[in-house]
């Protein structure tokens, strides 16, 4: 049984049908006085002690003071050592004014935060006291205390939002006092897996407390009976779409087995939901343990659902449909959702047509309703756990259902205590689980940063139901109200992603590989684009130049014939330019406006070639199916970001200020003939955006891409001239480095795009200084030993994910790429660890296999230079990590190596291999140094959650990408404009707004407006 559903169906269709269901009159007024009911008596019980609710309510998410406590609490207890402490503390509490802040509680824990944060706030900003030397002192004195003191209150904080840091400790907990009157469902808190090791720890934990709860579990019967819940992502490294296969082959045998262990105990099993693209995985899985014969006869196997998801109403159906083909009960967990901001952003970077979950919180308000009377609908096929903190939406959950038979509530531990104790108090009917998280302080973490997200906006009823200035009437606002029409469905502020660059440009079309439809569709379009064979030969005025072909063999396996390629001779490329001049004068008198069209239509045919674009990323360039996408998209982005570019350049021009009675326009106009050079590591995209930029402006151009990939290069100037641009405008020459080397130093050429290896580019600055004529403008963008830096405050978990990319997707084959990672003493072996562990489940081979991670590079050739390369560092670095490559085909592993300098590397190592300094707080300077000496300016990352510290690595390395607690490659067209200075290229930055004035010259347009006798606007305007 398949589960397919739309990945992203329209909101106002939607809402369409959510709006047909309204209350009536009678279930209005019910609900209102319920809910109402309910609110005062929060108000009026309070919590001395003090909950989330009043604590963001104190410090709100959306102030300054919010976000630095936020990141307080998610880094401080990771740190093991007390400077690197001391530095995050007095950076985050020299943020906001925490100094004059007044407290609005009345909770014990609120107040004493705020008065610790003031005092603290006062240590650490020596401005505010009356003398500076007694600051200076009472600072020195004041932050070994007052570390101790934000360690202990954090502690305190976790205390009050986990039940236990064990299992054990948990239960005691659960069965003592008011806890004693609510079921529970025990969550192991901890980040998903990132290595085989990682995974079975949570098998393992996830194993023992099943056995303790089920000891402590009593005799009472499903559904009130204790549970857990699963994360499936912290029991399997890959858990990803693409990975599924491998998923269920592994994954699915330690899930059944959990289930049978709580099965034996009677216990409740609910698979946890998480981000939008897993969650079709998720579902496989899911069913899958339900077909074992093993779990069969057993009800407490569950499932939750996120009613932000749009897909939710589809899910809950499916799972109805599974409980029916297996004659079982199944447990459905409904929640409003915990990762919204992800989804948002994430459907946003790869380019989605919609948003897999609303962009407004009321539209989320009426699915979850729509959801919850289906499940009620189902009872008791399915077992209704409905999960919100939310007053109104509990009294519509009792009107919906009518009595308080064969469903429970459910809340967090921590949260929404007053609102349940009513209900429960009330009702006596009712049934209410506790969702716990166990586990140890620095597990907490993650957890408790996503509460406060998820219920700390302004529109959250958890941030402001204990506001007594918030009238109770506004929180008693009908979702079907707040959204009135459907045409409202959508939040105005929140753009499509198609839409996301405003309206000078459409985003290029991206899609979800967890959406099987979807990734179905687009490996059918691979699929039928083997067919006709690739031919990549000398095009020069719309003529294919025939001559001697030569298969090119595929890196995937060094037997594929990927197409045939007819190379240039040095005539070829004489008449290349020629031809180019020739064309220069009808092309750059064309309109801009002509111009930019022309590369909009080549951008959409782009995106209609992508099955055929794929085909050849694969088999010439070994790109894997994720890199590929993203290669074509940017190669689109390029072409609709300088159409955009050049209409704002090349229109009227710039209307300059001057004196009465004169006209003044500064203009771009094109330079002559472009040779543009582009590297095999993006066969398409570079090339594209070299070609895009140059014509844009209205020079015409001679492309020449990189010997190893013309096959590429010569579909993208097929769909170039097929949309429109004249055959005279572009010519392709493919050849070697001496064609190249031809080009450049034709007395013909007025410019030179080039991206490649800095030994080139300075080969063709020299080539260029020595011509004579005008000074032709060099634009290279070279490579550069990237490095990363890496404190104390990191998470290791994602400090793994965003190394793991940068040093290893296109198998370290972007100048953008990973080379240096340095990371501080203090905590360096855990990192390593992490990092290693995750790099062992890596697939590596051939990259028309979806589930490939890290394809071949490129040629023998390259294969050969990091094979040496890994044999000299075997010899003078420690081996952390060598992985295990295909022997068929040009493959190299990744490989970990740590050096005892950052100036033991001394080049760029165009491949997997990544290599690792530690460093001591002390040296942090030198560091940077060294970093600084290397003469490379290209990228650079920063792991770190103290703002101090990237500030001042970023103003004394003039790097040209910086990216900060993220992944350090995958710049995005007008986004991220990529390029670097020194031996990293001469700028201007791709994708930018300085690059298109380098392929133009300015000129000025001064006219005497009064020479026919005078200056009649003048006197005419005067009295």
């Amino acid at each position: 049984m398949v589960f397919n559903a739309p990945y992203a169906e329209d909101d106002a269709a939607m809402a369409s049908r959510l709006l047909a269901a309204r209350w009536n009159g009678e279930q209005r007024q019910f609900i209102q006085a319920m809910a109402r009911h309910l609110i005062e008596t929060i108000r009026a019980r309070g919590n001395p002690f003090g909950g989330i609710e009043d604590l963001l309510r104190e410090y709100a998410i959306s102030s300054t003071e919010g976000v630095a406590l936020m990141v307080l609490a998610e880094a401080l207890l990771r740190i093991p050592e007390d400077s690197t402490a001391d530095h995050l503390i007095e950076d985050k509490l020299r943020t906001g004014d925490f100094l004059h802040h007044q407290a609005k509680s009345e909770s014990l824990l609120v107040n004493a935060a705020v008065w610790a944060l003031g005092i603290s706030a006062r240590i650490i900003q020596p401005d505010e006291m009356p003398a500076s030397i007694l600051s200076q002192l009472a600072k020195r004195l004041g932050l070994p205390t007052l570390r101790v003191a934000a360690r202990q209150a954090v502690r305190a904080l976790g205390n009050h939002f986990i039940l236990g840091q064990t299992i054990e400790e948990a239960l005691t907990r659960a069965q003592a006092g008011q806890a004693a009157h609510y079921r529970y469902s025990f969550d192991i808190l901890g980040e998903g897996a990132r290595t085989a090791e990682d995974a079975r720890h949570y098998v393992r934990s996830y194993a023992a407390a099943i056995d303790a709860i089920g000891q402590a579990a009593g005799h009472a019967p499903l559904p009130n009976r204790p549970g857990i819940s699963v994360k499936l992502s912290a029991l399997h490294p890959r858990f990803e779409a693409l990975s599924r296969e491998r998923v269920m082959r592994e994954l699915v045998p330690n899930v059944t087995a959990l289930a049978r262990q709580a099965k034996s105990h009677d216990l409740n099993l609910t698979i946890d939901a998480e981000e939008a693209d897993r969650l079709e995985l998720t579902l496989d899985v899911f069913a899958a343990v339900i077909a074992d014969s093993s779990t069969a006869g057993w009800d407490g196997f569950g499932l939750a659902v996120q009613a932000y998801q749009k897909r939710a109403d589809a899910v809950i159906d499916h799972v109805a449909a599974l409980a029916r083909a297996h004659s079982r009960r199944l447990m459905v967990r409904l929640v409003k959702g915990a990762y919204w901001d992800t989804e948002i952003k994430r459907a946003q970077e790869r380019g989605l047509d919609d948003y897999p979950v609303f962009t407004r919180k009321a539209m989320t308000d009426l699915n979850y309703m729509a959801c919850a009377r289906k499940l009620l609908g189902l009872r008791p096929l399915l077992y209704p756990q409905f999960a919100t903190h939310n007053a109104l939406t509990v009294a519509a959950l009792v009107q919906a259902a009518g009595n308080f038979d064969g469903y429970e509530f459910q809340r967090l531990h921590g949260m929404g205590e007053a609102l349940y104790s009513t209900l429960l108090d009330d009702n006596r009917g009712a049934a209410c689980r506790i969702y716990a998280p166990v586990g140890g302080h620095r597990e907490l973490l993650g957890y408790l940063v996503r509460r406060f997200l998820e219920n700390g906006a302004n529109s959250s009823f958890v941030s402001v139901v204990t506001d007594k200035a918030v009238a109770i009437e506004d929180l008693l606002k009908d979702p079907a109200d707040i959204i009135g029409a459907s045409a409202a469905a959508r939040s105005r502020a929140i753009p499509l992603p198609r839409d996301l660059y405003g309206p000078d440009r459409i985003n290029s079309s991206g899609l979800e590989f967890g959406h099987r439809a979807s990734l179905d569709g687009l490996l059918a379009e691979a699929g039928k684009a083997i067919q006709p064979r690739a031919l990549a030969a000398p095009v020069i005025d719309g003529n294919v130049i025939p001559g001697a072909a030569r298969a090119s063999i595929s890196p995937i396996d060094g037997t594929t014939t990927a197409g045939e390629v007819v190379m240039s001779d040095a005539s070829v490329a004489d008449r290349a330019v020629a031809a180019a001049r020739a064309g220069f004068a009808a092309w750059s008198m064309q309109d801009v406006e002509m111009r930019a069209a022309t590369l909009e239509r080549a951008s959409d045919l782009i995106e209609k070639r992508r099955g055929r674009l794929l085909h050849l990323l694969a088999v010439e360039a070994g790109k894997t199916l994720d890199d590929a996408v993203t290669e074509i998209r940017e190669a689109v982005d390029f072409c609709r970001y300088y159409a955009s570019e050049a209409r704002r350049l090349f229109g009227d021009g710039q209307r300059m200020p001057g004196p009465t009675g004169e006209s003044n326009v500064l203009a771009w106009r094109p330079r002559g003939v472009f040779i543009a050079i582009s590297p095999w590591n993006f066969p398409l995209a570079i090339f594209v955006g070299q070609i895009a930029a140059a014509l844009a402006c209205g020079n015409t151009v001679v492309a020449k891409p990189a010997e190893q990939t013309p096959l590429i290069a010569a579909e993208a100037v097929r769909i170039l001239h097929e949309a429109g641009l004249p055959a005279s405008a572009l010519h392709f020459v493919p050849g070697d480095g001496a064609i190249g080397a031809l080009l450049v130093a034709h007395p013909d050429v007025a410019g030179v795009v080039f991206t490649g290896s800095t030994e080139v580019a300075r080969a063709i600055n020299r080539t260029l200084a020595a011509k004579e004529g005008p000074i032709v403008p060099l634009i290279a963008e070279t490579g550069g030993v990237n490095a990363m830096l890496v404190d104390a405050t990191a998470l290791p978990e994602q400090v793994a994910d965003d190394v793991l990319a940068s040093a290893f997707r296109s198998t370290g084959q972007r100048c953008s790429s990973l080379r240096l990672l340095c990371i501080q003493d203090d905590v360096a072996d855990r990192m390593i660890d992490v990092i290693v562990g995750a790099a062992r489940e890596l697939k590596i081979g051939d990259p028309r296999d979806p589930s490939t991670h890290i394809g071949p590079v490129i040629d023998r050739e390259a294969k050969g230079r990091l094979d040496d390369h890994i044999a000299a560092m075997m010899q003078s670095a420690r081996l952390h990590y060598a992985g295990t490559a295909p022997t068929a085909g040009t493959y190299v592993a990744p490989h970990l190596f740590e050096l005892d300098r950052p100036e033991a590397l001394t080049e760029e190592v165009f491949g997997p291999i990544l290599h690792v300094v530690r460093y001591a707080v002390a040296d942090f300077d030198r560091i940077i140094e060294a970093i600084g000496k290397s003469g490379y300016g290209l990228t650079l990352g920063i792991h770190s959650r103290i703002d101090d510290v990237v500030a001042q690595v970023t103003q004394r390395l003039p790097i040209g990408n910086v990216y900060v607690n993220r992944s350090m490659i995958g710049a995005v067209v007008g986004v991220q404009p990529f390029g670097g200075c020194g031996l990293s290229g001469t700028g201007p930055k791709a994708g930018g707004p300085h690059y298109l004035p380098r392929f133009a010259t300015e000129q000025t347009l001064t006219i005497n407006s009064a020479a026919t006798g005078g200056n009649a606007a003048l006197i005419s305007g005067c009295e």
